[in-house]
């Protein structure tokens, strides 16, 4: 299996064998229902389609699809090398992952909404001194008035900031709790608490 679907819960501190603290986020991994099986003789190429998370209110349409296994709130699909090694209503979650392993996750980070140039860029403002009292975040000049007389595309302003898919690689599974269903990964994933994540091995241990 490539990859499974998760949630955020939060971050919390847990100590090593070795006395060391470390920041830690906790994942709720799974249980992912297989909902769809695809195969390359059918489809082209081998798949599954994973249900994950719960929602109220589900159209015939869609419960049919999902064949009553479950009102699910996300469908993702997931490349496998062989399809008929899954079935139908299979579940997976952290048992696929052992203590060591390296993971890629991906995400949805925070929005941070309509952002100025000193906190989406990072720009350092104007002056603070010399009368200049309404200048200290301001982007100052963009561009030059004759050549190329205007504003050239991908100039760094002001505008949306976050809420785009983010992945942070080869971060490490410090504790896999299958039993709760919990991955602890070492240092911080995209989004806030409750969001989903999708958790990729990478088939090497740190």
């Amino acid at each position: 299996m490539e990859a499974i679907l998760g949630r955020k819960l939060g971050m919390t501190q847990v100590f090593a064998a070795n006395g060391e603290a470390r920041g830690v986020t906790v994942v709720e991994a799974g249980p992912c229902v297989v909902v769809q099986i695809k195969t390359k003789d059918r489809d082209g190429y081998d798949a599954v389609q994973l249900g994950f998370g719960a929602r109220k209110h589900v159209n015939d349409a869609l419960r049919g699809h999902m064949k009553r296994l479950g009102d699910f709130r996300y469908l993702r699909e997931v490349r496998v090398e062989d399809a008929s090694a899954y079935e139908l209503g299979q579940k997976l979650g952290a048992e696929l992952f052992e203590e060591g392993d390296l993971v890629d996750v991906v995400g949805t980070s925070k929005g941070r909404g309509f952002a100025g140039g000193v906190k989406r860029h990072h720009f350092h403002g104007g002056p603070k001194t010399h009368g200049q009292s309404d200048k200290g975040r301001s982007p100052g000049s963009i561009g030059s008035g004759t050549t190329p007389g205007r504003v050239r595309k991908g100039l760094r302003m002001a505008g949306h900031m976050g809420d785009e898919r983010v992945t942070v690689k080869n971060l490490r599974v410090f504790e896999s709790d299958a039993a709760r269903g919990v991955l602890f990964l070492e240092g911080a994933v995209p989004g806030g608490s409750g969001g989903l994540l999708r958790i990729a091995k990478k088939g090497k241990k740190a």
